[in-house]
């Protein structure tokens, strides 16, 4: 993989604090052409509304900066917030990429949710499956999907110039990593992963997914480098091996809860941020697995 750091791409982040989520807008200054990395759909689970407040934000920047919307991107299938893709589209146009391995991950949540035949499982809701390696332009900006799973089997981070978009896989340094007990999720692959972004230049952007205002900072911040990450993640910096880690990541996903808008959130982005078909009285349901894959006892979120 090449990574040309002369190439600078602008980026612009959004705050959604209901889940602590950073959408990002990446555009190429040369060209205006640009992507959507990880957008949120609002929800509300005690009313069951969805609705777009985020999402507008993201479009009136779009507008307002003459940005001409080429990709939608998806670093994984989030199971924290729902993806507001399909209505981005349909208002900026664009086409939805997610990783190849997404396939895995419509398997297993078909059968938790018995989605049954009407969902096809072959990630046909999505416009394009990046493979590892895969290349194309933003604009006059090369971009590299480099593979990186662990905390679910379909993660990929989008290398854009500069610029690092590496999903849920590393969150800022004096938070240290993600989790790794989902369905595929496995802390020694995520260590693996983690060491081919750190094999990228010490100098490289890097924008996380989520902020959760770890103790004694006031701020929410999402930018950091790599080198950053390699001298002072908590979890993960190169001082760490992958036996310690390992067992540091497994003993701390055993404390956590699962987040709380997982079970409409997976029902979404298994579908690329659509709502189930509608019944026949016109209405849309979520299932809720009653003591299934989710029935975990809470202590904290992660």
């Amino acid at each position: 993989m090449t990574i040309d750091l002369s190439k600078k791409p602008s980026v612009t982040s959004f705050f959604d604090p209901a889940t602590y989520t950073i959408s990002h807008v990446v555009f190429d200054p040369a060209t205006k052409e640009a992507a959507v990395i990880d957008s949120v759909m609002d929800y509300d689970p005690a009313s069951g509304r969805t609705y777009y407040k985020h999402a507008d934000e993201i479009i009136k920047y779009v507008r307002e900066n003459n940005l001409t919307v080429a990709w939608h991107l998806e670093t994984h299938m989030h199971a924290d917030h729902l993806s507001a893709a399909p209505y981005l589209q349909q208002h900026l146009g664009g086409k939805l990429g997610i990783g190849e391995k997404v396939i895995e991950v419509q398997k297993t949540f078909g059968k938790v949710f018995n989605a049954g035949t009407e969902f096809a499982r072959d990630g046909s809701q999505f416009d394009r499956l990046w493979k590892d390696g895969d290349t194309f332009m933003l604009g006059s900006i090369p971009v590299s999907v480099l593979y990186t799973p662990g905390h679910t089997p379909a993660d990929v981070s989008y290398c854009i110039g500069d610029a690092a978009f590496v999903g849920d896989t590393l969150f800022m340094p004096d938070f240290g990593s993600a989790r790794c007990d989902f369905p595929g999720g496995d802390a020694g692959t995520l260590y693996e992963s983690v060491q081919k972004l750190y094999a990228l230049p010490d100098e490289m952007r890097m924008f996380m997914c989520h902020d959760y205002l770890p103790e004694g900072r006031t701020q929410y911040v999402w930018e950091t480098t790599v080198g950053q990450e390699k001298r002072e993640n908590i979890h993960l910096n190169t001082s760490v091996g992958q036996e310690s880690f390992i067992a540091m990541r497994v003993a701390r996903d055993q404390t956590l809860a699962m987040p709380r808008l997982i079970i409409p959130s997976i029902q979404v982005n298994m579908r690329a941020g659509a709502l189930p078909p509608a019944e026949d009285n016109g209405t849309s349901y979520l299932r809720i697995p009653v003591n299934g894959a989710f029935a975990k006892v809470p202590k904290v979120t992660d």
